[in-house]
Parts: C-alpha cells; sequence; structure tokens
C-alpha cells in the first residue's frame, strides 16, 4: 500500500473510531454492555470469529489463496454432485474471488453475531454465575456452547447446503441467508437493519480503506450474463429457509413468540433487498429471462406464511362445530364396525356425548371447552386431537413443505456423473494431472444425471462453446471461458488444481477477418511455461472476402495451423492457394498478387488494389 493510500486509510479508521468514542460518551445509559454479556462469554461473538478464521483458512490454504489472492483454484471446490466429494465437503466455504469472499464475510459480520445471541452461550434456562462452565454439562457449558457447537452447527448447515443447493455452487452466502433466516426469527428489526444497513456499511467502509480514491475509466466490456445471472437464488432462499426452520424450532422450545407485523417487514424487506425474487432462466442466444412478476408475488406470499407460522393462534383451523361433527361421525364409524356385543354401550356412550355436546352449546361460557375436554373421555379426546391442526401448525407446514421443495429440486440434478470414456485429450486439448482441457463449440455437456432426468432435457439446453475443462477425477465439466469471451479478449488463463497444488494453463485465439465477412481463427491452447508446445485446439472454417477482383474471389482459409488464401476463378471454377505473406512480404496466387502491410493484406491485379482481409483485433 503506498504512503498516501496508507494515510488515508488511517484517517478513514480514526474518524470512524473519533465517531463512536464521541457517541458511546453520549450515551451513558451502558445496559446493552451488559445484555451482550448476559448471552455471549464475554459479550463477545467468538463462535462468529471461528466460522470467520475457517473460511479465510479454507481460501488462503485450500484454494491456494495464498499463492494468488486474485486467482484461487475454484474449479475442484464446487459442489459438482454427490460423486464429487472435494466439491460437495468444500464448496460452502470456497470461494471464487476476492470480492466474493469479502461481500460473503461483510454478511457473516452483520448477521451471525445476531443469530449467535438468539442462541446464547449462556442456556436460557440459567443465570450466568460461573463463567469457566464448572459443573455443567458439555451442552451447557458456555465456553463450549461458544467454540465448539455453534462453529459445528455453521459446518452442518453449510454442508447441507452444499448436499441440496441446485449446482455447482460456490461460497459462504446459503449459509449467511441461513444466519439471517435463524437471526430474524427471534429480533427481525435488528436483523433487517444489520443485513439492509450494516452489511453495506461494512463493504463500503472496506473498500474505502483499499481504494480510498477510486478512479474509473469507462470502456468497452466482454459480453457477459447479467449479475442477477450468476447468483445461486435456489441456494440463497434454501440457506434462509435451513436458518429459519432452526429458528421456529428455538423459539418453539422457549415458547416465545415475535411481534407479526415486526416479522412480516423484516422478511419481506431483507427477500426484496437480498434477491431473494430474482428468478430467472435461460434462453437461446445468450438470452436470460428474469421473471421479476411471479418472484415478487411468490416472496410477497412466503412473507406472510412465515409470519403466520411463526405467530398465529393455536386455535383449529376446522371450526368447532365442524370439528365436532366430523369426531362424532367418527364415532358413529368405528361404533358400527366393532362388535356386536359392545354395540349398546358405544351407542350409550355416543348419547351421553351428544347430551354433553348441546348443553355445552346452550351454555356458550368460557369454560365450555375445558368441561368437554374432561367430561368427553379419552376417546372423544383423541377424536378432537386427530382434526385440531392449528392454523400455526398449518402455517409450520408450508414452510417445511418449502424447505422439501428447495432441497428436493437439486436431488436429481446432484446425482451427475461423468458420460464421457474417461480418455486422454487428443490433438485438440492438454492434460494436466487429471484434468482435460479443450476448446469445443456446441459441445454437450458431459455431467448426466444418474438418475435419467436427462433423458426429458433438451441436449441443446446444456450445450457449451469455448474452453472446457472436464475431470473424470473430480466429476465435473464445465465451460470455464465462453466462445464469446474469448472473441472479445483474444487470449485469457485457466487455473486447475486440487488440495495442495496448482497449474496453470493459457488459451488464445488468433485469426483474420476477410471484409465485409467472418473471422476464420485458430485456438491454441498450452501449459504454462511450455509456450513452445502450443496446441492446436480449434480451426474455423474459411470465410470469402465480400470483393471480387477481375472476376475472381478470394477466401481466407486456416489447415494444421497455418493460415492461406484460395483464389477462384468464378467463370471457370479453377482454384489457387497461397500461404498468408508476411508482415511487409508479397505472394501470388491465380494470377493476384497479395501484399501485407502492417496488419493489412492487399489482392492487387491490372493495377487495380483493394484490401482483402485484416488480423482479427480483440478490444478488451
Amino acid at each position: 500500500m503506498r504512503p498516501f493510500t496508507a494515510a488515508l486509510a488511517g484517517i478513514i479508521l480514526a474518524t470512524l473510531a473519533l465517531s463512536v468514542g464521541i457517541v458511546s460518551r453520549l450515551q451513558p445509559d451502558r445496559r446493552w454492555c451488559d445484555s451482550l454479556r448476559s448471552r455471549l462469554l464475554f459479550g463477545v461473538p467468538l463462535g462468529t470469529l471461528i466460522v470467520i478464521a475457517i473460511v479465510l483458512a479454507v481460501y488462503l490454504f485450500v484454494q491456494d489463496g495464498l499463492t494468488d489472492p486474485a486467482e484461487p483454484v475454484t474449479i475442484p471446490y464446487r459442489a459438482w454432485s454427490y460423486f464429487s466429494p472435494v466439491g460437495m465437503l468444500t464448496a460452502s466455504f470456497a470461494h471464487a474471488s476476492p470480492s466474493h469472499l469479502i461481500s460473503n464475510l461483510a454478511g457473516t459480520v452483520a448477521v451471525a453475531p445476531i443469530a449467535e445471541f438468539a442462541w446464547g452461550h449462556y442456556p436460557s434456562d440459567r443465570a450466568r454465575t460461573r463463567p469457566d462452565g464448572t459443573g455443567q454439562s458439555l451442552w451447557r457449558t458456555p465456553w463450549i456452547r461458544a467454540v465448539v457447537w455453534f462453529p459445528l452447527a455453521v459446518i452442518a448447515v453449510g454442508l447441507v447446503t452444499s448436499l441440496f443447493a441446485l449446482g455447482p455452487v460456490i461460497g459462504f452466502s446459503g449459509v449467511v441467508f441461513a444466519f439471517m433466516g435463524f437471526a430474524i426469527v427471534h429480533y427481525p428489526i435488528r436483523t433487517l437493519i444489520a443485513a439492509i444497513g450494516f452489511q453495506g456499511v461494512a463493504l463500503t467502509v472496506w473498500r474505502a480503506l483499499q481504494e480510498p480514491i477510486f478512479s474509473y475509466t469507462a470502456t468497452p466490456s466482454p459480453p457477459t450474463a447479467p449479475s442477477w445471472a450468476g447468483i445461486a437464488i435456489q441456494g440463497h432462499a434454501l440457506g434462509f429457509f435451513i436458518g429459519l426452520v432452526l429458528g421456529m424450532l428455538l423459539l418453539t422450545r422457549r415458547d416465545t413468540r415475535p411481534d407479526p407485523l415486526h416479522v412480516w417487514v423484516a422478511v419481506l424487506l431483507v427477500a426484496f433487498s437480498k434477491g431473494l425474487w430474482q428468478i430467472y432462466w435461460y434462453g437461446e442466444d445468450n438470452t436470460y429471462y428474469l421473471l421479476r412478476g411471479p418472484g415478487i408475488v411468490i416472496i410477497t406470499v412466503l412473507a406472510l406464511v412465515i409470519t403466520l407460522a411463526l405467530t398465529a393462534s393455536d386455535r383449529p383451523i376446522i371450526p368447532a362445530r365442524l370439528d365436532r361433527w366430523l369426531a362424532r361421525r367418527r364415532g358413529t364409524q368405528t361404533a358400527s364396525r366393532t362388535p356386536h356385543s359392545s354395540s349398546s354401550a358405544s351407542d350409550t356412550e355416543s348419547e351421553t356425548d351428544a347430551r354433553i355436546e348441546r348443553t355445552l352449546e346452550l351454555a356458550g361460557t368460557d369454560e365450555s371447552e375445558r368441561v368437554r375436554a374432561v367430561t368427553t373421555g379419552n376417546r372423544r379426546r383423541r377424536s378432537q386431537r386427530a382434526s385440531a391442526l392449528t392454523r400455526r401448525g398449518m402455517a409450520g407446514m408450508v414452510v417445511l413443505l418449502v424447505l422439501a421443495v428447495l432441497a428436493g429440486m437439486a436431488i436429481p440434478v446432484n446425482t451427475s456423473v461423468i458420460a464421457g470414456d474417461g480418455d486422454a485429450p487428443g490433438q485438440s486439448g492438454i492434460d494436466i494431472r487429471g484434468y482435460t482441457i479443450e476448446y469445443d463449440e456446441n459441445a454437450t455437456n458431459e455431467l448426466v444425471s444418474g438418475i435419467g432426468i436427462d433423458a426429458v432435457i433438451d441436449d441443446s439446453s446444456m450445450a457449451g462453446s469455448g474452453v472446457i475443462v472436464s475431470s473424470d477425477r473430480y466429476n465435473l465439466w464445465q465451460e470455464v471461458v465462453t466462445k464469446e469471451y474469448l472473441n472479445a479478449t483474444g487470449e485469457e488463463t485457466i487455473t486447475v488444481g486440487g488440495p495442495g497444488w496448482r497449474e496453470t494453463a493459457h488459451v488464445e485465439r488468433t485469426g483474420w477477418t476477410p471484409i465485409g465477412n467472418e473471422s476464420v481463427y485458430q485456438i491454441w491452447l498450452w501449459e504454462d511455461g511450455a509456450e513452445t508446445e502450443r496446441q492446436l485446439a480449434h480451426e474455423s472454417d474459411s470465410s470469402r472476402a465480400e470483393v471480387i477482383l477481375a472476376q475472381r474471389t478470394v477466401t481466407v482459409t486456416t489447415d494444421g495451423g497455418e493460415f492461406g488464401l484460395r483464389v477462384e476463378s468464378i467463370g471457370t471454377g479453377a482454384t489457387a492457394s497461397t500461404g498468408m505473406p508476411s508482415e511487409n512480404a508479397t505472394t501470388e496466387a491465380g494470377g493476384v498478387t497479395f501484399e501485407r502491410v502492417g496488419d493489412t493484406v492487399f489482392a492487387r491485379v491490372d493495377g487495380t488494389e483493394v484490401a482483402v482481409a485484416a488480423v482479427e483485433r480483440y478490444e478488451y
């Protein structure tokens, strides 16, 4: 960091510290400190700090971010399928880039402490008397709850989000959404403020510390998908509902309920601000569809269902009279199936129950339900319980159903296996320690479902064009650089690796563009440090220039890694070919003289000279 940048970063930190210090002096009430210490050991979210350390360790050591922080190894650490154990175990804790890592850590810092506070290092049914936990069980010992149980629970949630995310995902964001779901159940408004406000503040301050004065020059960018098409919406929603269900279970155990309005507002605003409404799908020719309307409707309905699941009453969802009528019908049907010897007793019992019901209906007092429960006997109570599904219970079942659907939709996809024969690449690719790196256009995705759902999916929707990395060892297939992106940049690097190692490969596109037509190009691949062993991975078709010289056409060709020119007579169909001239050199074919001046080739016949082709240019 340059001295000027370091000085500005110091001023930023000092200003923030001074502001916090002055406000603290103006606020004499320090009960918030006591509140923290009543729930957290020493008032510190130790579990959150351990979780952050784990995520950083994965990025730096497992993904080899120490070697190149800007280019961590990512390919094997995605949740490819159940047959890719390395990816499944690490996907939730690995990240694709430094910005990806920082964004998720900012979210963790914002909401994980609230979730940890709700969980509590001190059991809710004991006073804070012995911080060392002497005499307590392992489950109730504060420091074990802080440094063992909370991090283990987070790791477990991370593994679940990997197993049931619609892969191949990577990143801690699913767990961050689980923190949000868990925290919003207990402290909806605080979670709302932290998720929307504090996370943004943390990211802004971090970027300011990295680059206090940011300069931006507007330049064209390579063709890329919209930002929302790269977000694992299903993984985010899955994590949110996992945290939500866990929070509901803890809330039920503690027999408390949040404020309905607070829950509804918090869930709705967090879901909208965090993009959970951004449901999208893929079309043809790099087209993406964002289902805004349906997404907003779904989020609004789910916010209401979640609010009901947390705060609705425990009154039966079936009206009392209908419930009693169903109970009587059930009792009548049961009696008709019993032996004749017991029918008189059943009739007497039913008649007695009916008289009691009529009396209680006429009474209509608050004590009616209690008297009914006592006087109608165990048989009657069992009948009522069988039909007395509560309003809160019904909404809770819907929440569980949504979670089951979110998790279940990923199972067929995550059974994917490599359908290829596993042979080493031929002339068109290179092999690096079990990874095959190739270039192909309209290639079928070799990852197919192990339970056959690919039979009902159009193969064209799984095709890829560009640089493709596949591996039988890691059971993966990925289009790492699209054809369109390479067309714009001309060259890219691809990093592959695994635990303890990494290697880099290079891809380069070279080509010539005939005047008025599509380019003719070659794709080359080579390992880092072995450029002399460049491998020709792909050659395009020939392309003709839109010019005619003395009844002759000129076509740019490529064959065996060499560009050439072909002259064809329109009248006779006779052809002649020559190699592409080197710079400031000339060649001749079919009565046409070709001269290269800089990056342009000119054709000359009978004193007429026109440009016929130029070196392909890459703008990015």
